[in-house]
């Protein structure tokens, strides 16, 4: 069944929040503080939906410490919608979303689901805890590297964490702000174009046809989607 843990310390807030979980069909592990949360989470659990104002141990610390202890559960944040440097430091620590506040249960259930969605694809291709898979290609997480049909591929550790975000959300367009984000960093100030650069270069090793790769693909307007 479809889990998710829950750690919001206002009552009225986190049964709201239970309330339309539990109506769409997902069993509920419900938090009152960071410490109740990191003492009720388990391999049974799917997504955490987190809080960053909290008694204790903040929403931040807490989602370090579930992203130590699986790189493939799903994490979206509670931000108050003042704060956009809530926002940037949850992504940072490994959250996969955020939601601000004051939220309606559509835009709740919709992060939710599509978040569910790519946390199931990438468990449903994934060996070991330690490895990815996505079709023909298997990425070590521990080791930092990639093959392709039990071929390793030579790749810089920029390529590598450009496919490591990739097979985190498979079929999902990614936009070039994003990738830069992720992958060189907030202080980076150069341009976007390098990641159009590092594209090309990364299609050269993984891709049969590089002139029409089937497995990172341009999707105009939207930057590129890692397809199987």
């Amino acid at each position: 069944m479809r889990t998710i843990l829950v750690c919001e310390d206002e009552a009225s807030i986190r049964d709201f929040v239970v309330v339309n979980l539990t109506y769409a069909g997902y069993r509920v592990i419900e938090a009152a503080s960071g410490e109740e949360a990191l003492a009720m989470f388990d391999e049974s659990v799917d997504m955490a939906l987190l809080d960053i104002m909290l008694p204790g141990i903040n929403g931040f610390e807490v989602c370090a410490e579930l992203r130590k202890r699986s790189n493939t559960m799903g994490i979206i944040m509670l931000t108050a919608r003042s704060r956009e440097e809530e926002k940037v430091d949850a992504l940072r620590l490994g959250a996969d979303d955020y939601v601000t506040k004051p939220f309606s249960p559509s835009e709740l259930m919709a992060r939710v689901d599509a978040l569910y969605r790519r946390v199931s694809a990438v468990r449903e291709r994934s060996g070991p805890a330690e490895e990815l898979q996505s079709g023909h290609f298997v990425l070590n997480v521990r080791n930092r590297t990639v093959s392709k049909a039990g071929v390793p591929l030579d790749l810089t550790q920029v390529e590598y964490q450009m496919m490591y975000l990739f097979f985190l959300h498979p079929g999902v367009p990614i936009e070039r702000t994003e990738i830069l984000r992720q992958v060189w960093g907030e202080s980076y100030i150069g341009a976007e174009k390098i990641v159009d650069v590092n594209i090309r270069r990364l299609r050269m090793k993984i891709e049969d046809e590089p002139s029409d790769p089937r497995h990172i693909c341009t999707v105009r307007g939207q930057g590129y989607q890692w397809n199987v």
